[in-house]
C-alpha cells in the first residue's frame, strides 16, 4: 500500500488531518512534517501534534529535517521548499484559483480586491512557485463584507474536498494527472510583511473596509499611528461621504459616541475597534477630536 507524507501547517492543515482520520484513511499516513507561524495568532501547530499523538500517527517538526521517503507528499499551508528526488511527486494545495495569485496569501489579496469566487488548487510542485500543472480546483463564491477567519473556513472545506480526493487515487493506485497553466492568464500575490499592514488613508473607504477584514484574525490586524504610536484596528464601517473641500486624508472629521470617522480618499471610515499595538489596550472612545491618521 503507497503512503504519503504531508506537511501541514494552521487551521487549514489540521482539518484535514482530521478528516483524513474520520474518512479511515490515516493508514495510508507515513508520517506529518509540521512547523510553527510566528506571522499569526494561532498556528495549529500543537493542535496537530495532539491529534498525532491520538491517533498513533509518526510526526516531526520541519526543525527535525526528516527526508521524504513516500512517493506521493502533499503540503498544506506550508512556506518552504521541500527536497524530492525525481522519482517523488510533491502535490501543493494552494489559496488560489490558479493561473490567479501565485505566490504568497492569495487569498489576503483576494478578499482586499473584492474577489467574487474564492478558492483552492492542487497542483504538482515544480522549480517554479505555482506553475505546476493543475490537478483539481474546488472553489466557493463570498459576498462582502466577509472576515478572513470567515474566509478560511470557507476554504478549509476546499482543502477537504481536495485532500480526500487524492488520498482516494492513492488508495487505488490510480493515477493522478493535471493540466498545464495557462500563463497568458498568470498574476502574482507578492510577500506581506509588518509594513503592509499599514492602512493607506488615500485609499476609497470601501478598499480600506476589505484591507481591514482581510488582515484581520489570525493575521495581527491592519495598523496605523496616532501621534507615532502604533494602533490595531480591527473593525470598520464605511460612512456615507461628505463634500470636503480640503480633503486631507487620515483625519478625524468627527466622533461619533467615541467612534473617530476618518477621512479617506474617497468616502469616509468610523473605526468601530481597535487597541494599541504596544499595551493591547482599547483605542475607543475616542476623546482627542483634532487627530490625524498615519505616520
Amino acid at each position: 500500500m503507497k503512503k504519503v507524507t504531508l506537511f501541514l501547517m494552521t487551521l487549514k492543515g489540521y482539518s484535514v488531518l482530521e478528516s483524513i482520520i474520520q474518512q479511515n484513511f490515516s493508514s495510508l499516513i507515513s508520517k506529518v512534517i509540521y512547523s510553527d507561524d510566528k506571522s499569526i495568532l494561532n498556528d495549529y501547530s500543537q493542535e496537530i501534534i495532539s491529534l498525532c499523538q491520538a491517533n498513533n500517527i509518526d510526526f516531526y517538526s520541519r526543525s527535525e529535517g526528516h527526508e521524504i521517503e513516500t512517493e506521493y507528499s502533499i503540503a498544506i499551508s506550508w512556506r518552504w521548499l521541500i527536497k524530492t528526488n525525481s522519482n517523488q511527486k510533491l502535490i501543493v494545495l494552494h489559496d488560489s484559483l490558479l493561473p490567479k495569485y501565485r505566490g504568497f496569501s492569495p487569498l489576503v489579496t483576494a478578499l482586499i480586491n473584492g474577489d467574487k469566487e474564492i478558492g483552492v488548487s492542487a497542483l504538482f510542485a515544480t522549480e517554479e512557485y505555482d506553475k505546476g500543472d493543475v490537478i483539481k480546483q474546488s472553489k466557493t463564491v463570498v459576498s462582502y463584507p466577509i472576515k478572513i477567519e470567515e474566509a478560511i473556513n470557507r476554504i478549509t472545506s476546499c482543502y477537504i474536498e481536495l485532500t480526500l480526493f487524492l488520498f482516494r487515487h492513492i488508495q487505488l493506485d490510480n493515477r493522478i494527472s493535471g493540466s498545464h497553466q495557462n500563463e497568458a492568464e498568470a498574476s502574482y500575490s507578492l510577500w506581506r510583511d509588518e509594513a503592509d499592514y499599514e492602512i493607506d488613508w488615500n485609499r476609497a473607504s470601501s478598499y480600506i473596509k476589505r484591507f481591514v477584514d482581510a488582515v484581520d484574525y489570525p493575521y495581527k490586524g491592519a495598523s496605523s499611528f496616532i501621534n507615532g504610536e502604533k494602533i490595531r484596528i480591527l473593525d470598520v464601517e464605511e460612512v456615507e461621504d461628505l463634500n470636503i473641500s480640503n480633503r486631507v486624508v487620515g483625519k478625524v472629521i468627527r466622533i461619533d459616541n467615541g467612534k473617530p470617522v476618518i477621512v479617506c480618499g474617497k468616502g469616509l471610515i468610523k473605526i468601530v475597534k481597535g487597541k494599541f499595538d504596544n499595551s493591547d489596550d482599547d483605542i475607543l472612545p475616542f476623546k482627542k477630536f483634532r487627530t490625524r491618521l498615519g505616520l
